[in-house]
Parts: structure tokens; sequence; C-alpha cells
């Protein structure tokens, strides 16, 4: 029997508000869209913090038995400066200012997002897909809702109208916002927009001369709105109805609101049985921003090279860190909480070495088997992270009580303790095994410094392409080379 069958999910679900019983549309199989980033700089940490929640919802989903079709899309066009209407999409902005091809822009920091997340230990999604990947599917989208009376053209662009949606269906249940009060709180827009309404949204945009990224449509040059394009994929890859839609908190309004509007003008039902929303990562209690200096990248956190911290830590620190606290949470980030997690890691690390250690006895002291149930019932209550790793320390307790011979525990017991424990920590939480990862980084500084003996010799023979070749596939993978005084050296 499939371990599903076992176990009662609970999922909190934004639209109702309320944790329910999940239950897949299609028996074993779950379909699952998280928004993805906006690759026009590189990945913060809070978007980490957001995708590290639903690799682990992905890992534990698996882990369940359930076949899951693991959505996460790229947004490479679309996305307007300050997620209004109006105004320049991001990509375009700074393919301008660094006077660049907005998809060496969109390959740079898609590049730097993937290697983030490999150094944080994430499994790739099923499907990535990108939104100009997809731009006959948006059109043709617009067409539907254009075709039902939901959308209307001008001057080249197409808008959403939400005020005649919301004459059948109620905009805003998402959010728990109301028509009446987002037109009380916007101003006047008349002579500056070609909107009829002010909720209104754009479901396409006319290129104007100046604007890069532009492609041909029935309504002439343009490009798409970026709510547009997650309706697009999602609904390609996982059906018209599907189970679970993430993104962080700050994307229940307008992002995914729109999602559902656009949905429901074109089928006339609700996407997505669960919306999923993860909180927020703040920085020594304020929010983060490049602007107030208030920042940290991610990267900074294995180099250490940040004034905010005392020393480096690695990506298993940070991510057992962000995990010590339940998704729909703010975490606060700071050097002093990081140190305390990092003391955590390092004991949980240390009871994991000890479990060889224990010898089996002919009778358990231990009730290990409610353990086991409780660190169950801790992810089957809406993925509660925190409370699963007070029941791994708890298992740690365990371990270190056996080794001093206060209790004892039976062959099948100790299985059970240690496959229990290595499976939650290892498989869901997704930390790597210290010794695999030790192992794997001698191989891989052996290969590297191989490479380097190799551009070397290609540099003493003035053979510059193969030198910067083997430099640029390097940092494909996120390996850096620093040529110094003293020779080359690199960062993992």
């Amino acid at each position: 029997m499939q371990l599903y069958k076992t176990q009662t999910l609970k999922i909190y679900n934004s639209l109702s508000g309320e944790k329910e019983i999940f239950t897949s549309i299609n028996e074993r199989n779950v379909g699952m869209y998280v928004c993805g980033p906006t690759v026009y700089s590189n990945v913060h940490l809070g978007n980490v913090r957001t995708f590290m929640s639903f690799d682990v919802i992905f890992r534990y989903l698996l882990h369940l038995e359930y076949k899951v079709r693991y959505v996460r899309n790229i947004t490479d066009v679309g996305h307007i400066v300050d997620d209004v209407d109006e105004g320049e999409d991001k990509i375009a902005k700074k393919a301008r200012i660094e006077q660049l091809e907005p998809m060496e822009i969109v390959q740079r920091y898609t590049v730097d997002f993937h290697s983030i997340l490999d150094k944080y230990n994430f499994l790739p999604p099923s499907i990535e897909p990108t939104a100009t990947g997809h731009i006959i599917e948006q059109i043709e989208i617009v067409q539907q809702i254009i075709e039902k009376g939901y959308a209307y053209e001008v001057n080249g662009s197409v808008y959403f109208d939400v005020i005649k949606f919301n004459e059948t269906h109620n905009y805003g249940k998402l959010s728990g916002r109301n028509i009446e009060d987002m037109l009380a709180n916007t101003r006047d827009t008349e002579g500056q927009s070609d909107k009829k309404n002010a909720p209104d949204f754009a479901l396409w945009k006319k290129a104007e001369p100046e604007h890069i990224m532009r492609w041909p449509s029935p309504w002439g040059i343009g490009f798409p709105g970026w709510h547009l394009e997650c309706t697009a994929m999602s609904t390609k890859y996982l059906g018209e109805t599907f189970d679970i839609h993430g993104g962080g908190m700050d994307l229940k309004f307008p992002h995914h609101e729109c999602e559902i509007a656009q949905n429901e003008a074109c089928t006339g039902h609700s996407p997505v049985n669960y919306w999923m929303h993860a909180n927020m990562l703040t920085l020594n209690g304020k929010k983060m921003a490049k602007s107030t200096g208030n920042n940290i990248l991610p990267s900074e956190i294995f180099s250490g090279e940040s004034p905010f911290l005392s020393k480096s830590f690695s990506p298993n620190v940070a991510r057992f860190f962000m995990l010590q606290a339940h998704y729909r949470s703010i975490l606060d980030f700071s050097n002093d909480a990081i140190l305390a997690a990092e003391k955590g890691f390092n004991r949980l690390m240390e009871g994991l070495q000890l479990l060889v250690e224990i010898e089996p006895n002919a009778v358990s002291t231990l009730d290990i088997l409610s353990w086991k149930n409780a660190c169950y019932d801790a992810m089957n209550d809406d993925f509660n992270t925190p409370i699963l790793i007070a029941q791994l320390f708890e298992g740690i307790r365990f371990v270190n009580i056996l080794n001093d011979k206060r209790e004892t525990i039976t062959a099948s017991d100790l299985e059970i303790l240690k496959t229990t424990l290595e499976t939650f920590v290892y498989n869901i939480l997704g930390i790597r095994n210290e010794k695999e990862v030790s192992n794997n980084s001698e191989k891989l500084e052996g290969v590297v410094s191989m490479l380097i003996e190799m551009r070397n010799e290609a540099r003493v023979n003035k053979n510059w392409s193969l030198s910067d070749e083997i430099r640029d596939k390097l940092l494909e993978i996120g390996i850096q080379l620093k040529d110094g005084k003293e020779g080359t050296s690199f960062n993992l």
C-alpha cells in the first residue's frame, strides 16, 4: 500500500483560510505549480527561502509515494517595473542599462539561480518553462478572454475588465479585497491610462518603439502582461484544474488574484484546489532591500563576505536554519540566529554519526514507533518543519541515551530509528550527507585543479580561446576562477 494512503496530510489553503485534508484530483498523481523567479538580477535570500519551502513540500509528496509533476516557471518577459501595468519591463530595463541583449540578461541570472539552488540541494522541478517560450499560448488565452467578454483592446493593448468579471465572479476572494475598496483607494487615472477602470490589468501591452522585447499579435506588436504567463503554463502542463499552486506571500495580490480571474474567465471554474503561500524573510528585524543596504546575497553566506556575518556558513547550515521556521511564518535572519542554527545542526550530525555505534539488545525500553509517528504527524500538519526538527532532536536524544547504555533497543527498532532519522534529515528536509559532501568535494577539487593546469598550459601556449572556454565553462556551473600573483584559485 502506498504511503499516502496511510497518512492524513493537511494543507493550509490560502483561499479558505483553513487547513484542509489533501486529496489529489487524480489518485496518486499531484500537479503543483510554483511561481519562479524573474531573472533580471541575482536571486535573493528571500526567494531562496520561498523556493526551499516548496522543495520540502515536493520532497515530502514524493516520499508519500505520489507521482508529482512539479512545474516552476522562469519569468523572462512581461514583468513590469514596480508590478504595475504602465512602465518598463524589468528585463528590458536591465538590458538597456547594461547595453546587452535581453536574453543575455536572462541567461546570466538563470544560471545564477540554478547555481544557488544547486548549492542549497534543491531537487529540480519536473518542468521549468519560460514565458518567452509560451507566447503563442498566452495570445490564445487573451483571445479566449476577449471572446468571453471579459477583456477589451485599446490602442494595441488588451486589458482584463475586472468590473465586468466581478458582476458574476468574486475578484479579490484570495486576498480578501473587494472592488469598492480598490476603487476608493485608487487615484483617478482618467486621461493617464487606456484602462476603463483602475483595477483592470494588462493582458497584452503595446510595445513602444524603444521597447526591446516584442512579438506580433492580433492587436499589433507587443508583449504579454506579467500575470498571463502563469495561467498559460500551469494549465498547459497541469490541466484546467490542478492540485497545488504556490508562491511567496507577496504574490497573493495582484499576481495570483489575476491568475484566478484569467482562468475563471476562460473556463468558468476555479483553477486550483489548494493555494499555498510562503512568508517573507527579514534581516535583523527589518525588510530586506538593496536600496537601504539591509540585504544579503545567498552566496555571501558561504563566503562570509558580508558586514552582517561574523564568519562563513555551509549551505547545509543555511538550509537547516531556514527550515527551523514554519513556511507560513516570518523568519528573521541574523548572525546570532544562524550561529545558533549551526550549533543545532552540528548536534544533529554528531547524533547521526553516533548511530552506527549503537548495539541492539533483546528488549526495547524506548517507544520508537510512537516517535516515528510523531515525525509524520509534524509533516502532515501543513508541512511543519520546526516541529519535525524538534522530533528529530528527540530521536538524537534516544541515540545519546542508548550510547550511554541507559536504555536498550532491539535490532528492528534500531533499524526504524536509523531509517526514520536519515529519511527525514536527508530525503525530506534535503540536508546533504556531510560524509558524501566531503568525499565529493575532494573529487571535485581534484578535477578543477586538473582543469586549471590545462588552462595554465593553454595560456603558456597562447591558446586563449581554450583558456577562456575552460574559465567560462567552470563559471557556468558555479565555479569561479581567480587569477592572482600566487596563481589561480577557485571558489566552489
